[in-house]
């Protein structure tokens, strides 16, 4: 069974994670997480399920992941019946960041983007001797981007892995196997033969507006083992593993490979039921387009592993992602820990939110979870998709999810460094810079306009 629509507002900020920092002018201006000051550690609650009392105020982000969210939850009443969740819908990308740092009226927990958190550890509790007992279990990706100097800040919830979306007709028509796109040479190779068939296609999507073409390129750099910056917040985009993207983004450019166009926009939408396009590396929340966008190319689209940069490497990389986190200042953080623990790491918790529910009939599927226990291949928490005819997205995503690499905590001008290298990668994809260009121009306006500043 496939799901209904998705709430495409909602499901975006949801799955997306990282799409409204530029919102967010209040940061902490600290490398790499904004740290100024000595943050609080929580304890773990003693009360039992059947003594745990109080009431507590979670905000999530509204739309249907807030009403997933909401049925959930009540199943963490029914586990623990003498707390009172109220839970609100608000509008956390404007108003979270700043009733941290005012101190004034804070939930007692909040969902949050992951490149938001290492930004606010000040105004955050210190989660690691709660997350120790699920950690060897975690994704290592969720768990270092929530991780500031040893200390982890945010409760691990929806892993993003990349796939690559495909035509199967087309790659079938080519002679194309997918089972042979190991490399992104590979792809590269197969580009040329469907084009070969059919000129008129240009297959591989690049984007075209700057954050999502940035966020696309962390998640081909965390397939590699790296990220935009190090632990200690120092630049290191001039290196092998991002020149190598670059090189790949010239090369598919300069052989007419490509289709440049804004993610899920109608030029988009229109190239992609058209045939143009036939090849989408992303995140699996692309799994939207055909379940609610596509129309004369609904059901013929298929996910595998991402190719590998070089043979053996990683076949996925993080694109996006959300946590919880659990304010300093909040009133019964105990109890706050103990929903999203519930939620993220206990059955029925993390059921609840994946599998079917009155929102979604065949689950939640544009994430999977970040507990390894909750993401078995062979225990499929969402259903096989009609618009995918009927793949089993579940155990390909778990699957390469498992790959990701550990990366670092996101810093907190990322957004603001879009201006730079997001402006040009587009000027790459465009043919009006070269890899070198990208990286010596992007690395010294970052280093000066924002690390030096800091």
């Amino acid at each position: 069974m496939s799901t209904p629509p998705i709430d495409r507002r909602g499901f975006l900020k949801g799955a997306l994670g990282i799409g409204a920092l530029a919102a967010t002018g209040s940061l902490a201006a600290c490398a790499p997480g904004g740290q100024s000051t000595a943050p609080s550690k929580l304890a773990a609650p003693t009360a039992s399920a059947s003594s745990a009392k109080g009431e507590i105020t979670i905000w999530n982000r509204s739309g249907d992941l807030f009403k997933v969210f909401d049925a959930a939850i009540g199943k963490f009443r029914q586990a623990y019946p003498n707390v009172k969740v109220n839970h609100q819908a608000v509008d956390i990308d404007a108003k979270l960041a700043n009733t941290l740092i005012s101190g004034t009226d804070v939930p007692d927990g909040s969902f949050w983007d992951d490149a938001k958190i290492g930004g606010q550890a000040e105004h955050l509790f210190d989660l690691t001797d709660l997350i120790a007992p699920y950690k060897e279990q975690t994704s290592a990706y969720k768990l270092s981007v929530n991780t500031v100097e040893g200390k982890i800040y945010g409760v691990p919830w929806d892993l993003d892995p990349g796939l690559l979306w495909y035509r199967e007709d087309v790659l079938e028509g080519a002679g194309v196997d997918p089972a042979s796109l190991a490399t992104y040479d590979d792809l590269l190779n197969a580009a040329r033969t469907v084009k070969e068939k059919d000129p008129k296609t240009k297959p591989i999507h690049l984007e075209k507006t700057p954050f999502l073409s940035q966020l696309w390129l962390e998640m081909l750099a965390n397939q590699q083992g790296t990220s935009l910056t190090d632990a200690q917040g120092k630049l290191r985009l001039d290196s092998e593993e991002y020149r190598r993207i670059f090189t790949w983004i010239q090369g598919a450019v300069k052989d007419d490979l490509v289709t440049h166009a804004p993610y899920l926009e109608p030029a988009d939408v229109n190239s992609l039921d058209s045939g143009q396009q036939v090849f989408v590396p992303w995140a699996i929340w692309w799994s939207f387009a055909p379940q609610q966008l596509l129309k004369s190319t609904k059901g013929k689209w298929r996910a595998a592993p991402l190719p590998a940069w070089t043979p053996g490497g990683a076949r996925s990389g993080a694109m996006g992602g959300s946590s919880f986190v659990i304010p300093a200042k909040a009133k019964n953080p105990e109890l706050a820990w103990l929903l999203y623990e519930f939620l993220c790491f206990k059955e029925p918790g993390y059921t609840a939110v994946y599998g079917p529910n009155d929102i979604y009939p065949g689950g939640l599927s544009t994430s999977i979870p970040s507990y390894t226990p909750a993401a078995d291949p062979a225990k499929p928490l969402f259903q096989p998709i009609d618009a995918l005819g009927g793949q089993d997205l579940w155990k390909v995503a778990v699957e390469a999810g498992a790959t990701i690499p550990a990366a670092a905590p996101i810093p907190w001008w990322w957004a603001q460094s879009v201006d730079y290298l997001g402006n040009n990668m587009q000027r790459l994809m465009e043919g009006k810079m070269s890899p070198d260009q990208v990286i010596s121009e992007s690395a010294e306006k970052i280093q000066r306009n924002l690390i030096d500043r800091s």
